[in-house]
């Protein structure tokens, strides 16, 4: 009996934990998408960030997939979309790519001989909206486990003025927020890093003062992939197109504060991307379903192209 007790236990800490990163094998046939999309059933002492965690997905992330679904208290029985199926992001699949408006993070790892190529996602805190993270390129100079963190003096200025003054050194501990790895950017000033926290709970948010944030089991297997000299590309792509066989997918992000031209973020940008996306493909966009879903922006790509079968009458209808 006390043995049955104790592999239930066992059973309820391991459904209870988070899961590994996804890593998904690149399609091979010029698609460009990536996982599925599920669902499960909220427990009543659940949040959505205790799903979102569960599954590998952040705050943002799954609260917008899930409108209407408080996110502190689903509720007991609350079905809660897990939006894990993504458009890879424009660009080189190399490396590592930053995708802000997506809060989230790609590595492709380098492929051996023999293999398939993989690509692995993590869910990213990101800058806040006076400490935005930059865009552009760069590569991986430094990394340290158990990292000291030496907040810059804005940093500083800033936890004074509400009352929260910091030390110039807080050390390796719980109370570090740069939790137990640390990889530094090489970008002028050195302060930007790709770091793990000790407040899992904002991952996913823009709350940073710039740098990458990562759960604290992401960035420990992400650390150990990684090693110095790796490119990393940091990215703001809202709206995305991608094919999965003969279906076109789009996924749409809510920009950015002040990160956006607004005439990018429009349907009439969306428009001239459909066009431009379909214009070697036999199928007709489904103008309406692409409206409501730029419009409700919940992250999750969609297929936005009518049945195949009413795309053949359509076309015969048009041939005629």
């Amino acid at each position: 009996m006390r043995a049955q007790v104790l592999i239930a236990g066992w059973l309820l800490v391991l459904c209870a934990a988070p899961s590994p990163a996804a890593t998904y094998a690149i399609p091979a046939d010029g698609d460009t998408i990536i996982g599925d999309t599920h669902y499960v059933t909220a427990r009543h002492e659940d949040t959505l960030l205790d799903i979102g965690r569960l599954h590998g997905v952040g705050y943002e992330e799954i609260v917008a997939a899930n409108p209407g679904v408080d996110p502190w208290l689903p509720g007991e029985g609350q079905r809660v979309l897990i939006p894990s199926r993504y458009i890879l992001p424009d660009g080189p699949r190399t490396g590592v790519v930053v995708s802000l408006a997506e809060h989230r993070l790609y590595y492709y790892p380098p492929v051996r001989s023999g293999e398939a190529p993989v690509v692995k996602t993590y869910p990213i805190s990101i800058g806040k909206m006076d400490w935005k993270t930059p865009l552009g390129e760069t590569r991986i100079v430094q990394k340290r486990e158990r990292p000291a963190w030496y907040p810059p003096e804005s940093v500083r200025r800033e936890h004074a003025a509400e009352g929260r003054p910091l030390p110039r050194v807080v050390p390796p501990g719980p109370d570090n927020p740069l939790g137990n790895y640390a990889m530094r950017l090489g970008i002028p000033g050195g302060a930007y890093l790709i770091h793990g926290t000790n407040r899992p709970a904002g991952v996913g948010m823009q709350v940073t003062h710039g740098c990458i944030r990562l759960f604290p089991e992401d960035i420990e297997e992400l650390y150990k992939l990684v090693p110095v000299n790796t490119q990393v590309r940091m990215i703001d792509q809202p709206l995305k197109m991608g094919w999965r066989g003969d279906e076109l997918y789009m996924e749409v992000h809510t920009p950015l504060e002040g990160t956006q031209d607004p005439g990018v973020h429009s349907l009439t940008n969306i428009t001239r991307m459909l066009v431009s996306a379909t214009q070697d493909r036999s199928v007709v966009i489904d103008w309406a379903k692409a409206e409501k879903q730029f419009i409700a922006a919940t992250g999750v790509p969609e297929p936005v192209v009518l049945h195949a079968m009413t795309t053949r009458v359509w076309n015969d209808i048009e041939a005629e």
